[in-house]
């Protein structure tokens, strides 16, 4: 059963995808603009943002470019608001994606505050700073689409991800009360939850990543779901449900999985 609008065709439309330098984000807004889609796309390193837009060219009916770089650091208060401002001035905004992440591994036993802090700020603030600026202008227009990347990480409580994953499970949490409440009022949310993904991010990681996919193969994936109408969109599937079918089991159970799983 589809759970949000099909968005099929985006021709004319513009999509704010704010965390592509790198990563899922990057390619997501590549296969965008190939699409037909505007992207605006933002970051905190604005030489990726502007190789991004020289990479992607083109113009709109209207002149417009069809592809923006808006450098900024969403986690500080005013910066996403501001960069909205701007955007509002030239087109409305039909779908916004919050995309930015940081991740760095941590046990318990290594407690550190401000690593704990700044996975808040970026993967977490940050995507209430969007909602700050977007969800008032797709109340008005009632329409717009909200994208939240979460990770399989905020499933459950997993090993070396004490920063991260409670961050990606607040966004989890986060999408489906927006979904309620947004859901009569025509606006669609989404929510995605990749696996591994081979990506700047992941890179550090000194385990085996299974069914690690490319960035590339997430987009693919992320429009897929878009153009099903899905509300959460997970993959690879191989992977991702059983995650899902893991944490179903009784902690009894959970913990030994995960320690056998992860030989952490």
């Amino acid at each position: 059963m589809s759970l949000n609008p099909h968005i099929q065709d985006w021709h004319g439309k513009t999509v704010w995808l704010i965390g592509a330098s790198t990563g899922i984000g990057r390619a997501t807004a590549s296969v965008l603009h190939a699409r037909g889609a505007r992207v605006i796309v933002s970051a905190r390193n604005a030489k990726a943002l502007d190789d991004f837009v020289a990479a992607h060219p083109g113009q709109t009916a209207a002149g417009l470019p069809t592809a923006v770089a808006l450098a900024l650091d969403a986690g500080i208060d005013g910066a996403v608001q501001a960069a909205a401002q701007i955007i509002f001035k030239t087109s409305p905004i039909d779908c916004a994606v919050y995309c930015a992440g940081t991740y760095k591994e941590l046990r318990a036993t290594e407690f550190d505050l401000q690593t704990m802090l700044e996975h808040q700020r970026i993967n977490y603030l940050g995507a209430l700073h969007m909602l700050d600026a977007v969800l008032p202008h797709f109340l008005a227009r009632q329409s717009g689409h909200i994208s939240l990347v979460s990770s399989v990480a905020g499933y459950a409580g997993l090993p070396k991800s004490m920063a991260y994953g409670p961050t990606k499970a607040a966004l989890i949490n986060l999408a489906e009360t927006l979904y309620l409440d947004l859901h009569a009022k025509n606006i669609g949310v989404s929510l995605i939850c990749p696996g591994f993904v081979d990506t700047p991010l992941t890179a550090q990681n000194k385990f085996n990543m299974p069914a690690l996919i490319t960035p590339d193969e997430a987009a693919q994936e992320i429009l897929k779901g878009w153009a099903n109408g899905e509300f959460e969109i997970h993959f690879p599937k191989r992977f991702t449900q059983w995650m899902k079918a893991i944490k179903m089991l009784p902690y009894r159970l959970f913990f030994p999985a995960i320690k056998k799983f992860t030989g952490l």
